[in-house]
């Protein structure tokens, strides 16, 4: 059926937000039984999957019952569900994963098996586990009793806890919860080394010496999970870092939004947790195993230590290609652009444009924007030493980057210190763009040098994440550069220019109008020609501008690794359009947008994804790569990505994926020899 002349708001032409993201972590999920994956590595992204799955509950979850419990019954702009069909469906979708999960989880233990490891389930017999729970375990827990005189207690967000039912000697019923403590190690080795076994079942086998006099009926363990989006009211709040540290501490406090509970559960148990919780059917999941995977982060981490032949070979980012072997950051950047694709190539040259400037007795002024930094950054300690050395250093430190608020603070608090001139961006916008500007006394003049990237100033992210960026002196970038710190220092209210796009200014119309661009040329020339490579893909406006060039005739592909709200492939519609999603070694996260533009070609970076909260939430940045050999660079990697075959999934006119047949190509494999072989270490 074709939909030639059907209106573009229809429902059935777009995959609902929620359950796109559902999707993608079912992709990760698969990865965990993907057979080219070494053992310990199909472990990590069971792990990876109770990661995501935690934050999606706490966030997006967490926001679809808060419209529900507030009446809110509007149907979103895409797919065209109400909240509350929405966490039904996820309900349905997510208790069809849990089950996978643990499916694959046991199927990994028996593998586990064959290389001499075993999950201990009792410690009988082995006194070395009683010893432990005699010695560190007894001491540190307090067991909660509820009776008329002690309230049901107050349950972390996503701390294990057990709930105990007793009876006591006149016959007295009684529930108790335990907390497992953070402090303790999620599992414990035996000494022989012959198995591991988890610190609830130690505390479960030896639970009877808590509770001398009584008996115990029943003991169930279960996990909460809370509401953990932080709400800040920066308006009129005079200190915004002690109004995020406030929040923080509610965080543990928040609406409860998913009970996980282990094996079974007495009705009775079941009904105060559901009471007290106020939690409904659909939100109560019953897992076939451990509770919180995310331990197997831990395990695969000490255990690829001591067989590493269980995990990928071990891979060394290599010295970029545009850049020689000890060379001058700043002085490089004077004679040509330089080009980094992470994790491919090393992220040391962006630190030591920081550092370099740092102690370069000409450099005047640092600025830069920090969204996300490792907990040991060497990107603060050169601004740090930069502000030492005299140098004017503004740094604009993103508070509201999701879960790492409190890492932000402290490092808003240590660059003030130093002497940085700390800045927060504008209030309800979070400030997701990722630049540096230097600017050097260079004889009578000044000349500015800027780095702009795809990925976080992170040096531990950058070994993970595939991210791209440039340095430049370009004079027009330089201008640019400085145009956009007095616009978020608030010095400039609309700023104009050369190259950049940002958000929430222009962005999505500039992208809107490259589309438009893209489908007047093709239909003079029919050529037209779109790539598009991002983390998720949610903004309606795009999605139909899209539409609309799929229409015209215009080919398009796109490489969504997450949440993609567009269905390619609908006759009348997008049947010009294909989607992919790439998900392996490293977490795809670089955005590249091309568009063929009659063979003249534009290639653009940025830091922004099609969706609607990098469009209309945050401020970003879209930047036009200019040099002829770095465009040619990024156009490798996207025609190696767009003919993966082993790690890349299709997505078809239903909003299902796919694998592919050919398996014959993983183009992040192919980027790591290709670095290897530009280094001369190939």
């Amino acid at each position: 059926m074709s939909y030639k002349n059907a209106d573009l708001d229809l429902p059935i032409f777009y995959n609902n937000r929620e359950l796109s993201l559902i999707s993608f972590n079912e992709r990760v999920l698969r990865e965990a039984v993907e057979p080219t994956n070494p053992i310990l590595e199909q472990l990590k992204f069971l792990a990876i999957f109770s990661s995501n799955t935690d934050e999606f509950f706490m966030v997006r979850v967490a926001g679809l019952i808060d419209q529900i419990k507030a009446g809110f019954t509007k149907r979103e702009n895409k797919a065209g569900l109400t909240p509350k069909e929405q966490v039904s469906a996820i309900s349905v979708e997510m208790t069809r994963l849990f089950r996978d999960q643990y499916r694959i989880y046991h199927a990994m233990i028996r593998k586990l098996g064959y290389h001499g490891w075993r999950v201990i389930h009792e410690p009988e017999n082995l006194d070395e586990f009683e010893r432990y729970f005699d010695k560190f375990v007894y001491p540190v827990l307090t067991p909660m009793v509820i009776d008329a005189h002690r309230p049901f207690p107050m349950l972390s967000n996503k701390a294990i806890h057990v709930g105990i039912e007793l009876t006591g000697e006149n016959g007295e019923k009684k529930t108790g919860f335990l907390k497992i403590p953070d402090l303790f190690p999620r599992i414990m080795y035996s000494s022989h080394k012959q198995g591991f076994i988890f610190i609830e079942d130690i505390i479960a086998y030896y639970a009877h010496k808590l509770f001398e006099g009584l008996t115990i009926d029943s003991f169930t363990t279960f996990r909460i999970t809370r509401n953990a989006d932080l709400t800040i009211q920066e308006e009129g709040a005079r200190d915004l870092l002690a109004e995020i540290e406030r929040e923080l501490k509610n965080r543990e406090k928040g609406a409860a939004v998913r009970l996980e509970i282990k094996g079974t559960v007495s009705p009775s148990l079941l009904s105060l947790l559901q009471t007290e919780l106020a939690l409904e059917d659909r939100d109560i999941y019953y897992q076939d195993g451990p509770l919180d995977l995310t331990f197997l982060f831990g395990f695969v981490k000490e255990r690829s230590k001591e067989e590493p032949s269980l995990a990928y070979p071990p891979f060394q980012p290599q010295q970029p290609a545009c850049l020689k072997p000890g060379e001058n950051v700043l002085a490089a950047a004077r004679k040509r652009d330089l080009f980094f694709s992470h994790p491919y190539e090393s992220f040391d040259p962006v630190v030591s444009f920081v550092t370099e400037a740092a102690e370069d007795k000409n450099v005047l002024a640092i600025k830069q924007t920090l969204y996300r930094v490792s907990g040991n950054s060497p990107i603060i300690q050169g601004l740090k030493r930069a502000a030492e050395n005299g140098k004017q250093v503004t740094v604009l430190v993103e508070l509201k980057a999701r879960f790492d608020e409190e890492n932000n603070v402290q490092w808003a608090r240590v660059l003030e210190e130093a002497g940085c001139h700390v800045i927060y961006g504008f209030p309800s916008l979070k400030t997701h763009s990722k630049i540096t500007l230097v600017v050097r006394k260079h004889g009578k003049a000044i000349e500015r040098f800027v780095h702009l990237g795809t990925g976080n100033y992170n040096d531990q992210t950058a070994k993970l994440y595939t991210d791209m960026g440039i340095i430049t002196s370009d004079q027009a970038f330089g201008e640019d550069a400085t145009s956009f710190f007095n616009y978020v220092s608030g010095a400039t209210a609309h700023p104009t220019f050369n190259h950049l796009s940002i958000a929430n200014e222009d962005l999505q119309n500039d992208l809107i109008q490259l589309i438009d661009d893209e489908i007047a040329f093709h239909q003079k020339h029919k050529n037209g020609r779109i790539i598009a490579k991002m983390n998720s893909l949610t903004e309606k406006s795009i999605i139909k501008s899209l539409y609309r060039a799929s229409r015209e005739g215009v080919q398009i592909d796109l490489i969504v690794r997450g949440i993609c709200c567009l269905r390619p492939g609908i006759e009348g519609v997008s049947e010009n359009i294909h989607v992919r999603s790439i998900i392996g070694r490293f977490l795809e996260h670089s955005r590249i947008y091309y568009f063929h533009h009659n063979g003249e070609e534009k290639y653009y970076l940025s830091s922004a994804d099609m969706m609607t909260r990098n469009m209309s939430k945050r401020i970003e940045i879209m930047f036009p790569i200019l040099s002829t050999s770095v465009k040619r660079s990024i156009r490798e990697v996207l025609d190696l990505q767009l003919m993966d075959d082993m790690k890349a999934r299709v997505q078809n006119n239903q909003g299902n994926y796919f694998p592919l047949k050919g398996r014959t190509l993983n183009s992040q494999l192919v980027q790591l020899r290709l670095a290897y072989k530009r280094s001369g270490n190939g």
